[in-house]
């Protein structure tokens, strides 16, 4: 969660997660760097008194301009790659989590339990009791076990919506006519909050996601069907 007055990012709760957080850092080392080196250039012409209007080539200038931003390009690409592989892995457990999208509340269902499906509305600001958050709280949280891979497949009935929780690193969009699929792992147990990143119509501030891990004796206990 977030509070008032927080500085740095979200704190991470899942392996993707952190990987996220160093490519950001690695992403703001790089910017700092060349943020750093024009500001030192532009200062040293804006106070050079020399100048040259009879030089047609430079060859050497134009090399080191050229081979620098492209190795810095390449120091930023192969993270950024590496983990667009990460985030398309999927676990091989069996368990699954459908999402369905719907104006304004999220649909749930666990495909291998029929009595599973239920639907999460956001909690009304009046009916909210102390410690609980306001357009975060919902009234039916899915209940998956950490440690554990899960397989989200999302999907909508009307508009496109998104998925998403920030401190799982998850977001996926569920859009009209495909059903999308991404892996949800945590690796402690909690409440994770997060809210629909598609702006999805007029309602759009009011359709959350809650999504409570447990672990994976009480998650058998309660649902009976994962081994």
């Amino acid at each position: 969660m977030r509070y008032w007055g927080s500085v740095n990012l979200i704190d991470p709760s899942s392996p993707i997660q952190v990987e996220i957080l160093l490519f950001h850092d690695h992403a703001i080392i790089l910017l700092i760097g060349i943020f750093t080196l024009v500001a030192l250039l532009g200062s040293k012409l804006c106070v050079n008194k020399l100048s040259s209007r009879t030089i047609h080539e430079a060859q050497t200038l134009e090399i080191f301009w050229t081979i620098l931003p492209a190795f810095l390009l390449i120091w930023l690409a192969l993270p950024s790659l590496r983990l667009l592989y990460l985030l398309d892995e999927q676990g091989n457990n069996g368990l699954i989590l459908k999402a369905t999208g719907h104006q304004w509340f999220w649909r749930y269902e666990i495909p291998r339990n029929e009595t599973s499906s239920f639907d999460s509305y956001i909690v009304q600001e009046r009916r909210l009791i102390p410690g609980e958050y306001r357009l975060l709280e919902v009234d039916n949280r899915p209940i998956i076990p950490y440690n554990t891979t899960v397989n989200v497949l999302t999907t909508r009935t009307d508009v496109i919506h998104a998925w998403a929780l920030p401190s799982i690193g998850v977001k996926i969009d569920a859009v009209p006519g495909r059903l999308n699929i991404i892996g949800l792992y945590s690796y402690s147990p909690g409440v994770y909050y997060g809210q629909c990143s598609e702006i999805c119509g007029a309602n759009h501030s009011y359709i959350p996601i809650v999504i409570e891990f447990v672990n994976l004796e009480d998650f058998i206990k309660y649902f009976g069907i994962f081994c």
